[in-house]
């Protein structure tokens, strides 16, 4: 029996879904608007996790092109049953404002890592669909649904409708069976079945530091529920020095040797020097995250062994350690077909005329399209930030004749918040590296000259370092003298708590991107790609 640190899933890695297929465990999370949709992790012992798979790889599953910024994929819920595994999904079209636009599916597929099937349309009443099996064989579907009306409270309560596979759509009436507790904002509806009770798993409170996990259970599918004696199961509200913030949106796991646990959405704030402790509460870059927590059961209620709030480290089940190794490798140097998982692009696959893996062997080829502030068509290659201490590092080709031409390292949060260094052109200087950023949506060019690039430079070395509050750029001609930008930048600008005041859900982002405003797409190479804890 082995100690578990949390998280688990350490990055932008939330709203986990937790599911068993005899040994083995699987954890599937959101991914908003970046592409492929849904992260599956997979696990032996609950303590050593692995990317295996992304399901929703293709445009008929999934085409996010114009969504907003943390629009796409909210909360997908995983299960198995019936020898094959079940993947719910919603894809929300419009954040903004009074509605929320979005349409739930149902993809399967006999092996995790196989290619999952055309999905099903179920629903689009509201957002956080799962799929309940039932012990007689049948299947009930649960979203909350959302009220747009003026006088009402958008959060209406959850949904439940039975869903005919053979038919493959939702039958019978809907029924609203919870309308949550005082706390409001209820969402992420999940059942389970035990001991004679349905058991129902909701988060409250929303997604920022007020969000907990609310159960409630009833003898009948349909209701009513009632609410946990000493609800809320998981929050950490009340707990403001926890370094496991935002403790909610949970889902439940028995394992094979009769354990069980709970996994659950938290982030780890960046608490600002001379604040004071509440408010703010701190700033999350490295997004919302995954950990896990241990249950136990009274009175045929589960508790969190230790208390309602989680701990950063927990005894693990009654099962030997199953260590993966590192799934990804910290240089990647472009010689392989496919990009490994840990890579994404902004809400379409990029296709042959956009990203090539060919034309220049052992490089990534982006042809220049959009700009960075686009919620179409970006040629952008990226992957989260898991670590508070970390180098990136590339190396690019580009030859660009035009000021509208640009090629570089890129931080990302969204659209309306990043940082870039970039090689581009300058009508005066020739080729040049400059550095742009833009501050919900405030733009500037902060270095006093941009860097002039001498001609016998083929290639530039670009370099991030991010040392927990803040990062830096860097560069080099020749990959062995580097020079500094002079510019420090803050790691809590790219955070869903500090985007527009909060509410976005991602996390910060760093990785290649290529832009060609004059619309002739000319491409720049990436010889190789480094992420480096330190």
């Amino acid at each position: 029996m082995s100690t578990i640190q949390n998280p688990i899933l350490t990055g932008f890695n939330p709203d986990p879904s937790i599911c068993r297929a005899g040994d083995d465990y699987y954890i599937a999370v959101s991914t908003f608007e970046w592409f492929p949709g849904v992260g599956i992790y997979h696990s032996k012992d609950l303590k050593n996790w692995r990317l295996i798979s992304r399901p929703l790889n293709r445009l008929n599953q999934l085409n996010m092109k114009g969504n907003p910024d943390s629009g796409g994929i909210w909360a997908p819920a995983l299960s198995y049953e019936d020898g094959q595994f079940w993947l719910i999904y919603t894809d929300v079209k419009v954040v903004d404002g009074q509605w929320k636009d979005c349409h739930n599916y149902l993809v399967t597929c006999d092996t995790i890592d196989g290619q999952w099937s055309d999905p099903i349309h179920l629903n689009s009443s509201g957002f956080d669909p799962s799929l309940f099996h039932d012990d007689d064989g049948k299947k009930y579907l649960v979203n909350m649904v959302w009220d747009h009306r003026i006088r009402n409270h958008n959060f209406y309560g959850i949904v439940l409708q039975e869903y005919d596979h053979g038919e493959q759509k939702l039958i019978g009436k809907p029924q609203i069976i919870f309308k949550g507790t005082d706390v409001k904002l209820t969402e992420a509806p999940h059942l389970y079945k035990l001991n004679g009770y349905y058991y129902l798993l909701t988060a409250e409170g929303g997604t920022k530091f007020e969000h907990q996990a609310t159960i409630a259970r009833s003898e009948n599918l349909e209701g009513p529920y009632e609410v946990h004696p000493d609800n809320p199961l998981i929050t950490t509200w009340p707990y403001p020095r926890n370094p496991l913030q935002k403790a909610g949106h949970a889902s439940l796991v028995k394992t094979h040797t009769n354990e069980w646990f709970l996994v659950h959405l938290t982030g780890r704030p960046l608490t600002p020097e001379n604040k004071p402790l509440l408010q703010p509460r701190g700033y999350c870059p490295l997004g919302r995250e995954t950990a896990i927590q241990r249950l136990e059961w009274r009175n045929e209620w589960p508790y969190v062994v230790g208390g309602n709030q989680p701990s950063l480290s927990i005894e693990g089940p009654s099962i030997d350690e199953h260590p993966w190794g590192q799934d990804y490798d910290e240089k990647d140097d472009f010689e392989n077909k496919e990009l490994n998982h840990h890579f994404q692009s902004l809400r379409i696959p990029l296709g042959k005329e956009i990203l090539s893996l060919e034309e220049n062997p052992g490089h990534l080829r982006l042809y220049g399209k959009e700009s960075l502030t686009s919620p179409f068509t970006q040629a952008y290659v990226a992957r989260r930030w898991q670590h508070f201490q970390f180098t990136a590092e590339t190396k690019v080709d580009f030859e660009p004749d035009s000021f509208q031409q640009a090629a570089g390292l890129v931080n990302y949060y969204n659209t309306r918040n990043w940082t870039a260094l970039q090689i581009t052109w300058d009508e005066d200087r020739g080729k040049v590296l400059d550095v742009t950023t833009c501050d919900n949506f405030t733009f500037d060019q902060p270095l006093n000259e941009p860097v002039s690039i001498p001609d016998s430079a083929d290639s530039v070395y670009l370099r991030s370092e991010v040392k927990e509050n803040f990062y830096y750029y860097s560069y080099s001609f020749d990959g062995e003298e580097w020079q500094g930008i002079p510019l420090t930048f803050e790691s809590y600008k790219l955070s869903d708590d500090y985007v527009d005041g909060g509410g976005f859900f991602t996390g910060a982002f760093i990785g290649m991107q290529c832009q060609d405003l004059s619309g002739r797409s000319i491409p720049a190479d990436f010889d190789y790609f480094i992420y480096r804890p330190c």
